[in-house]
């Protein structure tokens, strides 16, 4: 029988039986759309994150924090300090150009339409701007020699709906509080802020300015928050060639006898893609679980096709039909089904994905946004679908309807004409 023939038929015994054939390709359908839905989302994931990373971090700038060890680099636990001076400690090394220290701390904004928390950050504003390109204002400016009390606020804080409606005003004045225990009662420390200057919208987060901070000289700020010590050290290099951030971070590190730990932004990206990777990984698994629950559907309904069609099969080889010829006739039947449920669970997974991404409408809480609380995202995931994506879903589903109808096909391939004959 020619090629065409067997699929030929292979088709007519699916059409005969619709409504199984139909469950049955259900399910690889489901299969092969949990996969491409899952990894697409994910790879869409992988990308927007990774964009906005890029976007608002400096690939030239390290971060410098006490301890050492901690998660994705990041200090750990230490009685270990920085002090503003230590940006003069970090400059005698061969390779940085310009470092800042930063202290910052969680603050109640009293705006006349709400009361907000936010990050309020002292900064170097003249390092600052040469660190980071993303530290320049849209409206008013950055002062050359900035005043007690003159703030710099990310964009989301002037606009925080993203309909013109302001929820300050350059040259407003804020009163901002943190709370201090004193006994039994806790106390606000409160500063007055006035707004100089409002920066570009950044739209994405990482070290460095944030859309929803606020910014002051960092002399104001360690006198505010009533401290002498940093959070952290910027530190801008000469290269962001990776083997020279790694030469001049292990240098730092030994500056500061190991007691720090130094994080770049090329690692953070490098540790972020390798956990999604990790993820997309488990949720192929995932995928994979629901489309071998599928292949034992196949075998199930193909070894009732097999009892239900003995004599079929007995005048197939009565007539001169061989062994393989039988088998490549059930494995065509499966190969059919496989085929369908992986067009059709393609089209469904790619439907599915870009549903989920549009209801999720990305991830909030980082940047803020158009809601009130500032918890609308400015992150958006768009699933993709890759033709390798779509082919290796394809070849997937086919090769496991091939590999669960194996066994059924083989028996039926086996059957002997007159013991087929004689079956009723």
């Amino acid at each position: 029988m020619k090629a065409r023939d067997t699929l030929g038929y292979a088709f007519g015994a699916i059409r005969l039986r619709k409504l199984r054939s139909g469950l049955t390709t259900l399910g690889i359908v489901i299969g092969i759309a949990a996969i491409v839905a899952l990894l697409s989302f994910t790879q869409g994931f992988q990308v927007a994150i990774s964009g906005t990373f890029q976007e608002g971090l400096s690939t030239d700038v390290v971060t410098v924090s006490p301890g050492s060890g901690g998660f994705m680099g990041f200090g750990g636990e230490s009685d270990f300090v920085f002090y503003e001076n230590d940006t003069d400690i970090v400059e005698t090394v061969d390779g940085v150009v310009i470092s800042a220290a930063t202290v910052s701390n969680t603050v109640t904004a009293e705006f006349e339409l709400m009361d907000r928390m936010l990050s309020l950050t002292g900064v170097d504003f003249a390092a600052y701007e040469e660190l980071y390109s993303t530290f320049t204002t849209e409206l008013g400016e950055i002062p050359a020699s900035p005043a007690d009390g003159e703030a710099v606020i990310g964009y989301y804080l002037y606009d925080p709906w993203d309909n013109g409606t302001h929820l300050v005003e350059l040259g407003d004045t804020i009163n901002v509080y943190y709370s201090v225990r004193n006994g039994t009662v806790l106390e606000p420390v409160n500063l007055t802020i006035s707004v100089v200057g409002i920066m570009e919208e950044i739209g994405s987060f990482g070290f460095g300015p944030s859309d929803t901070g606020m910014y002051i000289t960092i002399d104001s700020a360690l006198n505010y928050f009533d401290t002498e010590e940093v959070d952290s050290l910027a530190v801008k290099l000469e290269s962001d060639d990776e083997d020279f951030i790694v030469a001049i971070s292990e240098e730092i590190e030994e500056l500061f006898l190991n007691e720090v730990s130094v994080t770049s932004a090329t690692a953070l990206l490098g540790t972020i893609s390798s956990v999604l990777a990790i993820v997309e990984l488990l949720l192929a698994g995932i995928g994979g679980i629901s489309l071998l629950v599928a292949g034992i559907g196949i075998m199930n309904i193909m070894i009732v096709s097999l009892m239900e069609r003995t004599r079929e099969i007995g005048i197939l080889k009565a007539l001169g039909a061989k062994g393989k010829t039988v088998l490549a006739i059930f494995l065509a039947e499966a190969s059919l089904i496989g085929l369908l449920g992986g067009i059709f669970g393609i089209g469904l997974g790619a439907f599915l994905a870009n549903l989920f991404g549009g209801m999720m409408g990305g991830f909030g809480g980082m940047g803020g946004g158009g809601a009130p609380n500032g918890a609308e995202s400015f992150m958006s995931i768009t699933p993709v679908v890759t033709p390798i994506l779509a082919i290796q879903a394809l070849l997937f589903g086919i090769g496991v309807s091939v590999l669960f109808a194996l066994w059924p096909a083989y028996r039926a391939s086996k059957l002997m004409p007159v013991d087929a004959l004689r079956s009723e």
